[in-house]
């Protein structure tokens, strides 16, 4: 991972680090719209007008298509697996720096972390851009 030629505005490299914060609770986001979808009691009687509606008939065949046509479902599930395919790829000592600034409840400070890792602040604020950069690609937000 390189940061050499990609460019990334403010905004955008903040959106991806909004996300690796949230990402333990967008994880739990997915797996609760998906039991929505699952264990909904009724489906959603659509039909005003009396005629067959378009969905399938067959109450499995409405679920499996909500959950594959559920925008919300696809846009975080995009972005878990931006980030996990991502960090599954980064060395130890980078997967700690993820641990410790975005997914721990434990004092973030740059300064902490580094030390926790054995590192410099400038090297850790370096792993920070590449990481981020490394998932905004893979998301296609560059």
């Amino acid at each position: 991972m390189t940061t050499t030629a990609i460019k990334l505005d403010k905004r955008t490299f903040r959106h991806v680090e909004k996300e690796l914060y949230d990402y333990p609770e967008t994880k739990k986001e997915i797996q609760r719209l998906r039991n929505e979808i699952l264990y909904r009691t009724a489906p959603p009687d659509e039909n005003i007008g009396g005629s067959r509606g378009n969905m399938p008939g067959n109450p499995t065949e409405q679920i499996a298509t909500a959950l594959m046509t559920n925008r919300r479902i696809e846009y975080l599930e995009r972005v878990v697996n931006a980030i996990e395919s991502v960090y599954e790829r980064l060395p130890t000592e980078k997967k700690k720096l993820v641990e410790l600034k975005y997914w721990s409840t434990w004092e973030k400070s740059w300064g902490h972390i580094a030390d926790a890792i054995g590192i410099s602040v400038p090297l850790a604020y370096i792993w920070r851009r590449e990481i981020v950069f490394a998932i905004a690609e893979r998301l296609g937000w560059r």
